[in-house]
């Protein structure tokens, strides 16, 4: 955690930015695994949206740090193996997020300054909509017929549940004649308030266990294995976009909503064209103000530039479409008792202070637990010694404001020293790991002189809490994701000496059948165990011993790189024997090694100091060669776009470019399967230089780097 996840974003150093994004980047992914793939979310989206604006906050404050695994180019979750996998053929990508009519204005402001958009040009048209609190799920249409419905999934990969879907009295089974031999329609499975309460009415009744609310009544409702159950559930659908399309009925998203109701298709009758700010900001106003008569759940209202050719023109950022935001409703807050506050300790050795508190609903769900940061934050006083802000001396029996405005757990924003017990006394923080006793120590940053926002634990390895943890990571859903395999059977594991079956290190899980085979003590005999789980366990791993490059890398828990980061490496080198060369060559930071690694769009000299370190431990080295003499990882090739002349290729924009701004280059050229850098090198393949052009040429034509002009780059992407 961040010891300033409190303080606003104007007041942050870089290196507090730093630790905060670390922070946002393994909350917000946390809450996605929850949300997406899970149907049972911790905290209500108000305040998930609430850490995903201050990660766009800092973001923008500091560009130099975005993170490779930042949420702001992450969406969804990996899907559930039980269905089987539907792969988008566009990915359904999640949208950005306005939280007040000033945020509504600067989005459209970007996107006229994005299309350098004349207001002699007329009006820019911009839709608003109902944003409905449910399931995504998207109908794919061949010649009129439904072939598959497929959930969002991690946005690239979704669960097949088309059994389901046909079950739901608003999707078409079949379209009119007419439409396009390819139809993809996207929308959002829900449930109605009246449904919720007969449903839950009748579970209750049934001797079963009530829905939180009626967003995780729709999902697990939807993604039942059995499609009878989905059938017997009062599920609904609203269309409010597609992907992909042989031909499109419309020019604009008006029309094409129009198209689909056409089609048979349930839309949004709210649904307005705006041709202005003040025009959207009323009709979200309305909305929100007639939320509780609506008889379904929604969190706020979409806005979606209504022109198809500029929404073309606008692309896309990572995880989401320019053209299109999602305004949010306020969070909500609520105020409980601290019953203890417990230290915990992370993979990384971090000691986090979290609340426990008396249970308490907010948002539809129930709260325990909050996150207090560190211990700077729970003394309210910072290194500088003045108070920070949300930190308020926060001790056991206080009486606390929290928000579901975080990912992982939500946060205390406030005390009420009014209702502080007498006996209450500050928390000592420990300067010891609770867990193995090692010291924990806040290092001193070199640079800034300033004490690390983190205690850690110095037991490294030796720590079980660490140890254990990185097990956990190795095997989790985005890494190794063995079945059979989680926190609980983590815990088992390491408790018992790696002589007698135990797993204390990566590699110990592939060697676990071998082992078992000449134990005294087998799995199968042991409590909780059988022959047949003994088995699935044996042939969960053995499943596993070949992996994406990308997912061994993230599998390792290098400091700094998420899964994000590791696609960026695994594409950059292809495969683990280039990887690790480099590597090794990046010790000497005077070397091109070191420079490539640097040179990696959204690697900065923080990813590549941790990855070469990592390397550099002797111990790290040999988890590593024992892990590679039991799995292969697969070689990871960057997609590349098809026919395009530019698809594979490292391109570099410099100087002013005068029909496009740098931004749309960019997208452009992501587009069309390029890789785009900021800086020139010898493995540069081309330069775009605009007037005003200078260093970077000059370094092009040192490297012999070919150049083109703005003009010259139309002409050689064909467009």
């Amino acid at each position: 955690m961040s010891e300033t996840a409190s303080l606003p974003v104007e007041k942050l150093t870089k290196d507090q930015a730093r630790a905060e994004l670390e922070r946002l980047a393994k909350e917000i992914a946390h809450h996605d695994a929850l949300y997406y793939r899970e149907d049972d979310p911790e905290i209500p989206d108000a305040d998930y949206d609430a850490l995903r604006q201050r990660n766009a906050a800092i973001e923008q404050a500091f560009p130099d740090l975005v993170r490779a695994d930042s949420p702001s180019v992450h969406v969804g979750a990996a899907p559930q193996e039980a269905f089987g996998k539907v792969t988008h053929s566009i990915a359904m990508l999640s949208l950005d997020n306005a939280f007040s009519d000033e945020d509504v204005a600067d989005f459209v402001a970007r996107v006229r300054r994005f299309l350098r958009y004349d207001p002699l040009h007329g009006a820019l048209a911009v839709t608003a909509e109902p944003k409905i609190d449910g399931l995504s799920l998207a109908l794919r249409y061949e010649n009129g017929k439904l072939v598959t419905a497929a959930t969002r999934g991690d946005g690239t990969t979704g669960e097949n549940v088309t059994r389901n879907a046909e079950t739901i009295d608003d999707i078409p089974r079949t379209l009119p004649k007419g439409v396009p031999d390819v139809v993809e329609i996207r929308g959002e499975v829900y449930m109605a308030h009246a449904d919720f309460a007969a449903l839950n009415e009748r579970m209750v009744g049934n001797g079963g266990k009530p829905f939180a609310n009626p967003r995780n009544a729709a999902a697990g409702s939807l993604r039942q294995l059995n499609p009878e159950i989905t059938a017997s559930r009062p599920l609904r659908y609203f269309a409010y976009a597609w992907g992909e399309m042989t031909s499109l009925p419309a020019d604009t998203q008006m029309g094409m909503i129009e198209a689909f109701e056409g089609w048979g298709f349930v839309t949004n009758p709210l649904m307005k064209r705006c041709e202005s700010v003040e025009e959207l900001i009323n009709v979200y106003h309305e909305i929100e103000e007639n939320r509780a008569t609506l008889g379904y759940d929604i969190d706020g209202v979409v806005y979606k530039v209504d022109r198809l050719d500029l929404q073309e023109r606008l692309g896309y950022v990572s995880r989401s479409p320019r053209w299109a935001i999602a305004h949010k409703f306020p969070a909500e807050k609520a105020f409980t008792i601290v019953r203890e506050i417990e230290i915990q300790v992370g993979r990384t050795g971090a000691l986090t202070p979290v609340a426990k508190l008396e249970p308490v609903t907010v948002g539809g769900v129930v709260v325990s637990n909050a996150t207090l940061h560190n211990e700077d934050y729970v003394r309210g006083i910072g290194q500088d010694g003045e108070p920070i802000r949300g930190g308020k001396d926060i001790r056991k029996g206080d009486t606390v404001q929290i928000q579901r405005a975080g990912d992982v757990i939500p946060q205390v924003i406030d005390v009420d020293l009014t209702k502080r017990p007498a006996d209450a006394t500050p928390f000592e923080f420990p300067t010891v790991c609770p867990v193995c006793g090692s010291h924990a120590v806040r290092e001193e940053n070199p640079k800034t002189g300033r004490l690390d926002a983190i205690r850690r634990c110095t037991g490294g390895l030796t720590c079980a809490a660490q140890a254990k943890e990185k097990l956990k990571h190795f095997v989790s859903r985005n890494a190794f994701d063995i079945e059979g395999l989680g926190d609980k059977q983590v815990e088992f594991f390491y408790e018992i000496p790696v002589e007698e079956g135990g797993i204390h290190q990566p590699a110990d899980i592939f060697t676990l059948q071998r082992r078992d085979a000449g134990s005294l003590v087998k799995l199968k005999n042991r409590d909780g165990w059988g022959e047949t789980s003994a088995k699935n366990l044996f042939a969960a791993i053995d499943a596993r011993r070949e992996i994406d490059l990308n997912r061994f890398i993230y599998a390792l828990g290098i400091r700094h790189v998420g899964e994000g980061n590791a696609k960026l490496l695994a594409r950059a080198y292809g495969s683990w024997a280039a990887f690790a060369e480099g590597m090794r060559e990046a010790v000497d930071h005077a070397s091109g090694a070191w420079t490539d690694l640097n040179n990696i769009d959204g690697v900065g000299e923080i990813v590549a100091e941790a990855v070469v370190q990592f390397f550099a431990e002797e111990h790290n080295r040999q988890a590593v060669e024992a892990l590679l003499a039991e799995v292969t990882p697969i070689d990871m090739e960057a997609p590349l776009a098809k026919g395009s002349p530019v698809a594979g290729k490292t391109v570099v924009f410099t100087g002013s470019l005068e029909r496009l701004s740098r931004d749309e280059a960019k997208a452009m050229a992501e587009r069309l399967g390029a890789k785009v850098a900021g800086s020139v090198s010898k493995k540069t393949d081309l330069v775009v230089a605009g007037p005003g052009a200078g260093s970077k040429l000059k370094k092009a034509e040192e490297h012999g780097v070919e150049v083109i002009s703005e003009d010259g780059w139309f002409e050689l992407v064909g467009e």
